[in-house]
C-alpha cells in the first residue's frame, strides 16, 4: 500500500494506527448493498487482509443500491468483483473470494482463519443467527446488519449491542435466537424508523422483494466499516 494512500488517514490514527489496520484480518460476509459499502470503508481505510464472502452474482435490480453493481458486472459473481475492486484501490491488499453460501457447513470455513472481526451483511435471518452464533463461541467481535431495506430515514439509523436494539424487525428476531448466547461481542446497525409499509413482490423463488433506497444501505455498510475500524484501533 502506497504512503500516499494512507497521507490523510495517518493524519488521524497515526503511524501506529496505520500499522494496526494493515495487520487486521476481517471476514465479510455479504457483497451486495450493506457490504458493498462496508468493503469500500475496510479497503481505503487500509485493512490489509480480508475475506470476502458471496454465492451471488450481480443483477440489474442491484444496481440502485450495491457500490460494485455496474452495467460491467452484471451476471459476475460479487465475490469476485469485490476482490477486483479492493485490488484496483490497493494493489497489495491480501483479498480473498468465498464463492459460498454461508451455511451450517460452511460457517467453520468461512471463519478459520481466525479473524479479528466479523463483519455480517448477509440478510437471511436464520444463516446471519448461526454466523453470529459460531463467532460468539470462538470469541469473534462482530459487527452486524439488521435491516436496510424499507428505510427512507438517514437520521433513525443507530449502533448498539444487539440485545439493545429496538424496533427493527430483523433484530427482533435475531435478538430472540441469540438468546442464551453471550453476545456481548456484537454490535449492530439498526433503525428506528418503522419499516415503510408498501406491498410485498415476490420472486421466481417466493422469496420477498423488499423495496429499497440507493442511500440507507451505503449508510448502513460504511457504519458498519467504521465500527469494525475503530475497534481495531481500539478506539471503540
Amino acid at each position: 500500500m502506497s504512503a500516499g494512500m494512507n497521507e490523510r488517514t495517518r493524519l488521524i490514527i497515526g503511524d501506529d494506527g496505520v500499522r494496526r489496520l494493515r495487520d487486521a484480518k476481517v471476514v465479510l460476509c455479504g457483497c451486495g448493498a450493506v457490504g458493498g459499502y462496508a468493503l469500500e470503508g475496510l479497503v481505503r481505510a487500509g485493512v490489509g487482509h480480508i475475506r470476502v464472502v458471496d454465492k451471488d452474482v450481480f443483477s440489474e435490480s442491484n444496481m440502485n443500491r450495491q457500490i460494485l453493481a455496474t452495467t460491467a458486472t452484471v451476471g459476475r459473481p460479487k465475490a469476485e468483483v469485490a476482490c477486483e475492486r479492493a485490488r484496483s484501490i490497493n494493489p497489495v491488499i491480501d483479498i480473498e473470494s468465498m464463492d459460498v453460501l454461508v451455511s451450517e457447513d460452511t460457517i467453520p470455513a468461512i471463519l478459520d482463519m481466525g479473524p479479528d472481526v466479523l463483519v455480517d451483511a448477509i440478510d437471511t435471518i436464520g444463516m446471519k443467527v448461526r454466523l453470529l452464533r459460531e463467532a460468539c463461541a470462538r470469541r469473534i467481535r462482530a459487527f452486524s446488519s439488521m435491516g436496510a431495506a424499507l428505510h427512507t430515514d438517514p437520521m433513525a439509523v443507530r449502533i448498539a449491542p444487539v440485545m439493545d436494539s429496538s424496533v427493527c424487525p430483523v433484530a427482533a428476531r435475531v435478538r430472540r435466537e441469540l438468546r442464551g448466547c453471550d453476545t456481548s461481542l456484537i454490535t449492530c446497525v439498526y433503525s428506528l424508523e418503522r419499516p415503510v409499509a408498501v406491498p410485498t413482490e415476490k420472486d421466481e423463488n417466493g422469496k420477498s422483494i423488499l423495496g429499497s433506497m440507493p442511500t440507507i444501505p451505503a449508510i448502513f455498510g460504511m457504519t458498519l466499516a467504521n465500527e469494525a475500524i475503530m475497534y481495531i484501533l481500539g478506539k471503540e
